[in-house]
């Protein structure tokens, strides 16, 4: 059982692994990060398929939280003055709002500094997921 909770981020696109070297530098989340081509996406109940679309918080339980609400778990699990944002990033209707940023985010990584055509997000998905 793993005692950490987990940020699993899209290893491959450099937007996001600038963006995860940021955070990690600048707010330190206590969690382990990993790029999903590299974890074991079974055993943290997640598919490959949800782990290109989004970046994923996993807690040490199991439950899995993506997008806009990954990024709130990562910014609670922080100190300093980082859980008041995060808590508030949980909240109706800043979190309607950071998920619509999130999503315009993630759609458009490759266009994004450091993005390049491997941060595409795939066209075609069969399931969204907005927890």
């Amino acid at each position: 059982m793993r005692t950490r909770p987990v940020l699993v981020f899209d290893g491959d696109c450099g937007f996001c692994t600038t963006s995860v070297a940021l955070v990690q530098r600048l707010v330190r989340p206590r969690c382990e990060v990993v790029p999903w081509q590299h974890a074991d996406l079974a055993s943290l109940g997640v598919t490959a398929e949800r782990a290109r679309y989004e970046a994923l918080w996993v807690t040490p339980t199991g439950r899995v939280y993506g997008g806009a609400q990954a990024v709130a778990k990562i910014l609670l699990s922080a100190r300093g003055a980082w859980p008041v944002l995060g808590a508030l990033l949980t909240l109706p209707p800043v979190r309607w709002a950071a998920h619509g940023v999130y999503r315009l985010v993630a759609e458009n990584r490759g266009r994004l500094p450091g993005g390049t055509p491997a941060c595409a997000v795939p066209a075609t998905r069969a399931v969204r997921w907005t927890r």
